[in-house]
């Protein structure tokens, strides 16, 4: 398909209350949306590399700028006929991953709506309905964490997901074992840890928990396979996983025993669904997670949890966790208790709501 116009837009989305992770803690998201045109057929992509680049190097700002002057200008007026070519395209760019996801992303959509097919089919998801999560960030206290979780496990999760931190570590997890001594949960670590803190990761072993994720730096595989080799408790790797080649390479060293796929973080979609077929033939589970996108963002994510080796309750979550309203057209929704179901139209099927879109955005450009 020739690529006959591109919009770009950087939006700020308010949350209902802050998120508060290891990285810090946000009122608002920013992320990404991306519209490419080809004769009259339009598709959407989201990444939310968020305000501040702390999750990665990149953040909504930079990656406006990058999708502007660079990657925008390298797909207009050209012929894609894959993810791949597209990729292909942006090889001279290094990194911005966020940036180049929304592309992809948007590409997908648009291919899979030319197609006529949802684009879960065109994936080849095994089925379009996903078991998902609760997932809570640091809160106030304890003991409203674990009324939060009681009220979760009550709506029928089957697992829960922990961000942990410094002042915020096994005491915590401690109390969440003795509450809910049944329940499936993890903990996410998002980078906030070295070797240095091997005595206090290992103590997680105790707490029977699915598994730690990231607990190193972002950057890093080789303290990664030392600590996963010391430890009985999974290591899930989420930062570091960047790329195929990253994944290749924590395969080869026995980084870790299960990867998180998030499709802003690698690129893409395209990258996305490799990394997928490269765990799923080295025996690797994944699961799929999120950055907090709007319905747009979330349902490419909840397209690619349909794909056969996710094995774990993703990271997708319905507009009312996080937004009093989405910046879709249809929010995200329960088709069941933990469970969402992919659409059956065309592509993701959802797109901006257009008066949303305008009061929410921050910066935009057309390129035509």
């Amino acid at each position: 398909m020739r690529i006959d116009s591109i919009d770009i837009y950087r939006v700020g989305m308010p949350l209902v209350y802050p998120f508060r992770t290891a990285f810090g803690d946000d009122d608002y998201i920013e992320s990404i949306l991306v519209k490419m045109t080809s004769e009259g057929m339009v598709g959407w992509g989201e990444a939310a590399p968020w305000r501040a680049p702390a999750y990665s190097p990149e953040c909504a700002a930079t990656a406006f700028i990058l999708a502007r002057d660079f990657i925008a200008p390298r797909l207009l007026r050209q012929e894609l006929a894959s993810g791949r070519e597209l990729q292909d395209k942006l090889l001279c760019i290094k990194g911005n991953q966020f940036a180049k996801a929304a592309f992809d992303l948007s590409w997908w959509d648009l291919h899979a709506r030319t197609l006529g097919k949802p684009l879960w089919q065109v994936l080849g998801g095994e089925g379009p309905v996903v078991d998902v999560g609760a997932d809570f960030g640091v809160m106030e206290s304890v003991d409203l964490l674990l009324k939060t979780i009681e009220a979760a496990v009550e709506r029928g999760y089957k697992r829960v997901k922990l961000k942990y931190r410094p002042g915020w570590e096994l005491d915590m997890v401690k109390a969440v074992r003795m509450a809910f001594p049944e329940i499936i949960f993890h903990v996410d670590c998002n980078s906030a840890y070295t070797l240095e803190d091997f005595a206090m990761l290992k103590a997680l072993d105790g707490y029977g928990l699915a598994m730690i994720e990231q607990p190193l730096a972002g950057d890093d595989l080789i303290d990664h396979a030392e600590l996963q080799a010391a430890l009985h408790t999974p290591i899930c790797l989420d930062e570091s996983i960047s790329s195929p080649a990253r994944a290749r390479k924590a395969i080869k060293v026995k980084a870790c025993s299960w990867v998180n796929i998030k499709p802003g973080r690698v690129g893409g979609l395209t990258n996305a669904v490799e990394i997928h077929d490269l765990c799923q033939e080295a025996g690797i589970p994944c699961w799929v997670g999120g950055m907090l996108e709007s319905a747009v963002g979330a349902s490419h994510c909840l397209a690619l949890a349909t794909l056969p080796n996710i094995k774990y309750p993703s990271d997708i979550f319905p507009t009312d966790r996080f937004y009093k309203e989405d910046l879709g057209e249809r929010p995200m929704v329960h088709s069941a208790p933990s469970q969402f179901t992919a659409s059956d139209l065309p592509g993701v099927g959802v797109v901006p709501d257009a008066k949303r879109l305008e009061r929410l955005t921050l910066e935009k450009a057309v390129l035509k």
